[in-house]
């Protein structure tokens, strides 16, 4: 074992190799001494853990150059959803309309007017860009924006209820995406939450029992992410806003996943969209921009404009304020909804949403035709695609896919196979079969799964 660990070569024999030399071009020198060196460990571990090693200079630059090479590639790349799962949180939930890509790089590529006011050329607000459009659209009062829907939540309560109490019901004590919960989110905004009702089951008298001198806030958690079925009961949003002016508290609710469009028209359950919400009076609503809103991450907050403006004058605000990439992005696809016809020709997810079965099953079949591997078996298979995201969490989209089977490969390596291509593809492994579910994936993109396919080894 000493004599092959003092054989293994040096990184910088390694480098001067042909095979890594050349690839020196296009992948930067950090990033290929960093990569042989862990070639070069991992079989120092081997040797040292007993395994039979080949540590001969050929070899090991082999391994080597596999290692460069694949750096580069950018690790953030663009990828194809076959998942079913439209807004699928690890890939990056909604695609932008290309009306936002284009206004996120025009941006990205020069000065911008951010915080300037062109009239006056004096220092203005980056939400100035959203406000008016997220009026127009929601009938809100006031908007503001920051990275997220959590930090927009935090936010939020921090303003209205540091150091005081918020009533919440035990039935909306929600965990989102990452083991991030509400209660947390709570405490950590230096509030002191109050549980009122059951799990299944609050009354209106459950909150206005828990009212004392020191209650701050009402707050409400749509269901965006979980459904709670059977003997339940929650207090329409309407009368806990009544209960709240009554008292002079205000109130807040977190819809989650907001929607601008009804997606009843999709043959979906009916989902509160984010004008009905502000028409209820409500103080102050937050939801998330890339779920069905079909734009860049971000968090907004809609209501009443002494409410908004405290929070926006809140330190966290700087801490929590989005980029000009992610602004110019909101920006251009609220833009969109300006014209209910161009959100659902443009917005990928809106697209995804209200794509017919007919035009999904026109897709496997270009699909199945295009492939003419030999030891591939493909069929095309009714199945239903979902939104995800947190967002309507009991709803099935009607769906076909592509059921893919390689002679003597596994559906897991075939999956894995289609990972590792460029760019990757990711499927989802369903009764023993990789499905390519075709709901989620682009026009223009048939053509790329079809090529990958064909040239897959096995």
């Amino acid at each position: 074992m000493r004599e092959k660990l003092r054989a293994i070569p040096a990184v910088d024999e390694i480098l001067r190799q042909p095979p890594v030399a050349a690839l020196l071009e296009e992948v930067p020198r950090a990033l290929a001494v960093a990569a042989v060196r862990r070639v070069l460990e991992g079989l120092r571990e081997q040797l040292r853990a007993g395994a039979e090693v080949e540590v001969a200079l050929p070899a090991v630059t082999a391994l080597a150059a596999q290692a460069v090479a694949a750096q580069a590639r950018h690790s953030l790349r663009p990828a194809i959803n076959a998942t079913g799962v439209l807004l699928n949180t690890g890939l990056g939930r909604a695609v932008l309309a290309p009306q936002a890509v284009a206004a996120l790089a025009a941006v990205a590529g020069s000065h911008s007017t951010l915080e300037v006011d062109l009239e006056s050329g004096r220092r203005g607000s980056r939400l100035s860009h959203i406000r008016t459009l997220l009026r127009l659209l929601t009938g809100a009062p006031a908007a503001a924006v920051v990275n997220n829907n959590a930090a927009a939540v935090l936010l939020a309560l921090n303003t209205l209820a540091a150091g005081r109490e918020v009533i919440i019901s035990r039935g909306q004590l929600v965990e989102i995406g990452g083991a991030f919960r509400m209660p947390d989110v709570i405490r950590a905004s230096g509030c002191r939450m109050v549980e009122v009702g059951t799990t299944n089951k609050t009354h209106l008298s459950d909150y206005e029992a828990a009212i004392t001198p020191d209650t701050a806030l009402l707050l409400q958690v749509h269901p965006s992410n979980y459904r709670v079925v059977g003997f339940t009961e929650e207090v329409p949003l309407a009368e806990l806003v009544a209960l709240g002016h009554r008292h002079g508290i205000p109130v807040m609710t977190d819809l989650g996943s907001g929607a601008l469009f009804d997606v009843t028209r999709a043959g979906l359950a009916p989902e509160p969209t984010v004008p009905q919400v502000v028409a209820t009076g409500v103080d102050l609503v937050t939801f998330s921009g890339d779920k069905l809103l079909g734009g860049p991450q971000a968090g907004l907050l809609l209501g009443d404009e002494a409410v908004i403006h405290h929070a926006t004058a809140n330190p966290l605000m700087r801490a929590l304020r989005c980029g000009k990439l992610t602004l110019a992005a909101l920006e251009a696809t609220l833009r969109l909804y300006l014209d209910e016809e161009a959100a659902l020709r443009d917005l990928p997810t809106l697209r995804a949403l209200t794509r017919p079965p007919a035009e999904i099953a026109a897709a496997a079949r270009q699909v199945v035709a295009a492939v003419h591997h030999p030891k591939l078996s493909l069929a095309i298979v009714e199945t239903t695609a979902e939104v995800g995201g947190g967002s309507l969490p009991t709803e099935a989209l009607p769906s076909f896919a592509v059921q893919v089977t390689l002679a003597g490969t596994t559906p897991e390596a075939l999956a894995r196979k289609l990972r590792q291509g460029d760019p990757p593809i990711f499927g989802r492994i369903s009764k023993d079969h990789l499905l390519l579910d075709l709901r989620t994936v682009a026009p223009a993109e048939i053509e790329v799964i079809a090529a990958a396919l064909n040239i897959l080894d096995g």
